[in-house]
């Protein structure tokens, strides 16, 4: 199964490199399922998600809407040939997906349906996910407006689909540090951070690089947890 990863973003001009290839795999005029945790705006958030989609490539996206501390059935994914799972506060849709992440992973594999994940939706793939914070033992180590209504940093389960965890919105929001702290502390294994309008298809052990931000891949190294960083730009892979 291939996993695709969006760093946030609603940049037009870079849609096509952004859901192309994700719409592409779930095959002709597919049936998208967009999961949104319903906030209030729910309908309308989703609308903009299915223009997106639509702009790139015939597609019947449907919604799938849950409210905020509710749950989800992944029998509403019957009849989906794709799923995206789209933008918001990242611990609701871990709290809302990690109880059923066994299911999802089972129906995503033995039903080879493409999976899409754009910005908490990325962040919650992650076997080890990244959900929020901004402090590290008290210490501030990215912008306070990022923290995802949580203080320390947090690392929850999720839906297992990746080996590393994932930070979004990278460079506009200043969240690298977050990934990197992470990561130095053990709370992540290794780690992937993506700007907005870029995404990451990984595809086994292969990750490919698209769209017009950058994507850094944070490793730690030694028994002192050295840190190691790369930048990736479009067109380039790397291992996971």
């Amino acid at each position: 199964m291939t996993t695709y990863l969006i760093g946030g973003g609603w940049n037009d001009e870079a849609a096509d490199q952004v859901y192309g290839p994700f719409l592409t795999a779930a095959g002709p005029e597919p049936v998208v399922a967009c999961l949104l945790i319903d906030e209030g705006d729910g309908p309308e958030y989703f609308a903009r998600f299915e223009a997106a989609l639509r702009k790139v490539a015939p597609c019947r996206p449907v919604p799938v809407l849950v409210p905020v501390g509710g749950a989800f059935d992944p029998a509403s994914l019957d009849g989906a040939d794709a799923l995206l799972v789209c933008g918001g506060l990242t611990p609701a849709y871990q709290e809302v997906l990690a109880p059923v992440r066994a299911e999802v992973r089972s129906l995503l594999t033995t039903r080879n349906i493409p999976y899409a994940g754009f910005s908490a939706g990325a962040a919650v793939a992650a076997d080890a996910a990244l959900v929020g914070g901004w402090l590290s033992q008290g210490t501030a180590i990215c912008p306070e407006e990022t923290a995802e209504d949580l203080e320390e940093i947090e690392v929850r389960p999720g839906l297992g689909l990746l080996p590393f965890t994932v930070e979004v919105h990278a460079a506009q929001w200043g969240t690298l540090p977050r990934l990197i702290e992470a990561v130095a502390v053990g709370a992540a294994p290794c780690g992937v951070a993506i700007d907005e309008n870029t995404l990451v298809t990984v595809d086994g052990e292969t990750a490919h690089v698209s769209g017009p931000g950058r994507v850094h891949v944070v490793r730690a190294e030694g028994p002192h947890r050295d840190i190691t960083l790369r930048a990736y730009r479009s067109g380039e892979t790397f291992t996971v």
